[in-house]
């Protein structure tokens, strides 16, 4: 399989690329929606994204890549008694096809060793590939109600469980949520826009300079994919440390009582429904913060997350036409004046 196209060469999109890599050092912000213009970069960028995570330790073959440090979430076949083997792999960007069957996704029984041997075996699904790391769903506002309804419960939980034909089975399915979507096609449930953290708009550059900046780089990528890595791999070793030293230190990096404050403010004068803006803004502006060699979230760090983190909770105003992130920035002028 041949290299994605690097991170650091893609030109512009600097929401999009900065909430990716945020989701990428704290998990816990709860993934990111890439919503806009067909052809504007976001399939490229969520590919590129997998080059610049730190390996993750897994226990060799199995199909949940187990994590050997904690005991408590081995699936049932790495619970014996046994020291397992373990190696170290990049985290996996696993792809959730729009035509994807139930079974497909959760998983299901082997038929052919069923029926060859009489044994009842369990065939993961995508869910079992893609725990600790990223499931990424394309054209998302797209996704048949059933698949829906079946991440909701599975990101809430963090775990898949199994019923059918005989099967009992539970597995650990804790994921990084990554959809994109063009809203020309239709508009998201409300259910899964609220379990995306950060929401970006994504647009095609107006500015000729950098539409000329673009369509060159993917041309040299196409022609000579190996001398473009070569060219950008500086850069991407540099970004890949910075990355890898900000989830090391998120844990050190401190939140005041008045990132809190900014917070509880920020979602009360948006009047952004239930906590789960407050909990984002402060996870993600922690991200930012440890990303940026900072002690401490601070509000700069509050203000840069605040459009991506708000945005997509806020409700419909009928009386104001402006949109959703140009409210937020509206109100950002006025609770940091």
């Amino acid at each position: 399989m041949s290299e994605p196209f690097p991170f650091t060469a893609i030109v512009g999109q600097d929401d999009m690329k900065l909430a990716m890599i945020l989701a990428a050092i704290d998990p816990s912000i709860g993934g990111v929606l890439a919503f806009g213009d067909r052809g504007s970069g976001k399939s490229t960028t969520v590919r590129a994204l997998a080059a610049l995570l730190p390996e993750i330790r897994v226990v060799v073959g199995c199909p949940y890549s187990c994590d050997p440090k904690s005991p408590a979430g081995l699936c049932e076949a790495c619970k014996g008694g046994h020291k397992p083997k373990t190696a170290l792999r990049a985290p996996l960007v696993v792809d959730l096809p729009l035509g994807a069957t139930e079974d497909r996704v959760v998983g299901a029984l082997d038929l052919e060793r069923a029926l060859a041997h009489g044994e009842r075996r369990f065939e993961p699904g995508l869910l079992a590939r893609a725990h600790r790391g990223f499931l990424y769903i394309d054209e998302a506002n797209l996704l048949e109600d059933h698949l829906v309804d079946l991440l909701l419960d599975v990101a809430a939980s963090g775990v898949n469980v199994v019923e059918r034909e005989g099967l009992s089975l539970r597995h650990p399915a804790r994921f990084v949520l990554i959809g994109s979507g063009n809203p020309e096609e239709g508009e998201l449930r409300p259910q899964l826009l609220d379990r995306f953290g950060l929401s970006v708009e994504v647009r095609t550059p107006m500015d000729i300079a950098a539409r000329i900046e673009v369509v060159r780089r993917r041309d040299r990528f196409d022609r000579d994919p190996e001398a473009f890595h070569e060219e950008f791999a500086p850069e991407q070793k540099k970004l890949r440390k910075a990355v890898a030293h900000a989830k090391t230190h998120l844990g050190d990096v401190a939140t005041p009582e008045a990132a809190l404050e900014r917070a509880a403010q920020l979602c009360i004068a948006l009047g952004a429904d239930g906590l789960r803006g407050e909990l984002t803004l402060i996870r993600a502006g922690r991200a930012l913060a440890a990303f940026e060699g900072a002690k401490a979230v601070g509000d700069p760090h509050i203000r840069r997350v605040a459009p991506m983190a708000l945005s997509h909770r806020l409700r419909r105003n009928p009386l104001d036409e402006s949109g959703s992130t140009a409210r937020v920035e509206r109100t950002l002028s006025e609770v940091f004046a």
